[in-house]
């Protein structure tokens, strides 16, 4: 999958509209009667942890959505670690809109530097084997572009975009059909060219499914025994994807086993935003 800024922007818009309507409202109050309207100022947005900085562009379209006099200078770059103290980025302009669109850009900043520092730290203990860390579609409703741009500036890989570029035959679909070979038959015969992906419960569903000549098989919450086990059972057929269970204590683990992928919804439904905050300089 690829990002460029003009579509991350172009994805961000609507939801920078929202949440300044949201945050700002009828106007910002305090702003309005505090600072006089000609008043200009420079900012520094500063970390406050250890973590992988993500989301620059667009915390500086929030800003020139407020106030388009405001100027946003990175002093890093989306997928570079930053530590306590470092400035990654310095804001100019009218200080009546930086003070306004302060929160609303950080909050997008700390949400996708979140995302993108977990998502590094899983792909860090997975570093000494070969599983590739992956997201889900576990994702912010409407936020989807930009978590999953996080996770690839944390060194993660994007699993499918949504329902329309892969497809992925889950047990409920199974259910439905009856049997793993009777879903693949039914996506073949409706023509679909996409990848093919299969959910497998056990390893007796894995044995049906290598027989089917599917892209690739999602082992749902095996143990780390049973994920050794389908390695050996596949010896590289057809790629594995283990899914279920993962976390940072037990990702190297799993790793180990000689699995190929590695899907982990929590890089985006429990990512801890980073702490990052805007200092007014003089």
């Amino acid at each position: 999958m690829r990002f460029d800024d003009e579509e991350l922007l172009g994805v961000a818009a609507p939801l920078i509209e929202r949440a300044l309507r949201e945050d700002i409202g009828p106007g910002d109050v305090t702003t309005d009667a505090t600072i006089p309207p000609e008043a200009r100022g420079r900012g520094a947005i500063v970390a406050k942890a250890h973590g992988i900085i993500c989301g620059l562009p667009v915390a500086a379209a929030v800003f020139r959505a407020v106030d388009g006099g405001i100027s946003l200078s990175p002093r890093a770059r989306d997928g570079e670690p930053v530590q306590p103290g470092d400035v990654v980025a310095e804001v100019e302009g009218p200080l009546r809109g930086i003070l306004t669109a302060e929160r609303t850009a950080l909050n997008f900043l700390a949400r996708l530097s979140g995302i993108a520092t977990l998502t590094s730290r899983f792909v860090e203990a997975a570093a000494p084997y070969r599983a590739v860390i992956l997201d889900t579609r576990k994702t912010t409703p409407g936020w989807r572009y930009l978590e999953k741009y996080a996770v690839r500036c944390g060194g993660g890989r994007n699993h499918r975009m949504g329902l329309y570029d892969m497809v992925l035959i889950k047990d409920n679909h199974i259910a439905a059909c009856g049997s793993i070979a009777e879903a693949v038959r039914r996506v073949r015969a409706a023509g679909v060219t996409l990848p093919v992906e299969v959910e497998v419960r056990n390893l007796e569903e894995l044995r049906e499914a290598l027989e089917l000549g599917v892209d690739r098989i999602l082992l749902d919450n095996f143990r780390v025994e049973e994920i050794a086990e389908a390695v050996r059972i596949a010896a590289g057929r057809v790629p594995l994807e283990a899914s279920g269970g993962v976390r940072l204590e037990n990702v190297a683990e799993i790793a180990a086993t000689g699995v190929d992928y590695i899907s982990v919804g929590a890089l985006t439904h429990s990512a801890p935003a980073l702490d990052l905050s805007l200092e007014l300089v003089p």
